[in-house]
């Protein structure tokens, strides 16, 4: 589907029947619909005007769609196109068949190397193309990860992203993956992302993120300190470890580049370099 085609008319909900909805937020809904001309499947997320300016979140919106509909990568979930009534905006974004990667994580508990490996080189050439284009993303979490049909990763929220090449202030993303320097308030810029691969493939292996605590405080300390421990079991090698070691490095400019993550024997003796887990 390309916005091109509805140049002669704007989208509305009338081009769209509406299915089963397949999540909620904080903001809106999002549901599975299907436009009515070509049948073509996709995701609708309907967002509530009156939630946008109640939080004053319209300039973030208008940069998350700005930013996503200009991404086309295979790991990257396409947001086609976008329209509004007097009360909602909708966005019309590719559907991942297989939902939520956070699903399946608490499902199987952990995955395995291969599984693992994966997906980690799926979200390193998704965050190398998307660095290019000088966009950090800055909230890459099990939640924001979907999965297509054939169980291809895709980033899918880009809430937080940030099209920049200077050095940022903002403290955002998600406690368990907030990096030191975001932590400590320091200026960030893409290192962030790297630090959240180092967190996700801990995740990953372990079930658990590498620095999850009893309180808010406890777990800021164990980032700031990198208060790093690799529980003793027989299905981490010692490869993995060694790829977590250097991501999961306080100093952002001694964090494993992205390129080097791809070039890592971890990944190159486990990762499917098709995206898809067998």
């Amino acid at each position: 589907m390309d916005q091109n085609q509805k140049r002669e008319h704007e989208w509305s909900i009338n081009d769209f029947e509406i299915g089963k909805p397949l999540g909620r937020g904080k903001f809106g809904r999002v549901y599975v619909a299907r436009e009515v001309k070509s049948k073509y499947v996709i995701a609708l997320k309907v967002i509530f005007k009156e939630q946008l300016e109640k939080y004053n979140i319209l300039h973030q919106l208008r940069r998350e769609m700005e930013i996503q509909i200009s991404l086309k990568h295979p790991n990257i979930l396409r947001l086609y196109g976008w329209f509004h009534d007097a009360e909602r905006v909708y966005l019309i974004l590719e559907y991942a068949h297989n939902g939520e990667l956070y699903k399946e994580l608490r499902k199987k508990g952990h995955f395995s190397e291969k599984q693992a490996a994966t997906y980690i080189l799926s979200l390193t050439k998704a965050l190398a193309y998307c660095h290019e284009k000088h966009v950090i993303h800055r909230d890459i979490k099990p939640e924001n990860l979907l999965l297509d049909h054939e169980g291809r990763l895709k980033i899918a929220d880009f809430g937080w992203s940030v099209q920049s090449v200077k050095k940022r202030k903002t403290m955002c993303g998600t406690l368990d993956y907030l990096a030191p320097e975001m932590v400590e308030n320091k200026g960030h810029d893409y290192a962030v992302d790297n630090w959240t691969l180092g967190i996700l493939c801990y995740e990953f292996l372990y079930g658990v993120p590498p620095f999850e605590a009893e309180s808010q405080e406890d777990t800021f300390k164990r980032i700031r300190d990198v208060d790093l421990n690799f529980p003793p079991t027989p299905h981490v090698s010692k490869n993995a470890k060694n790829l977590i070691s250097r991501l999961l490095v306080k100093d952002s400019s001694k964090r494993l580049p992205l390129q080097k993550i791809m070039e890592h024997p971890w990944i190159k003796e486990n990762a499917n370099h098709t995206g898809v887990c067998e």
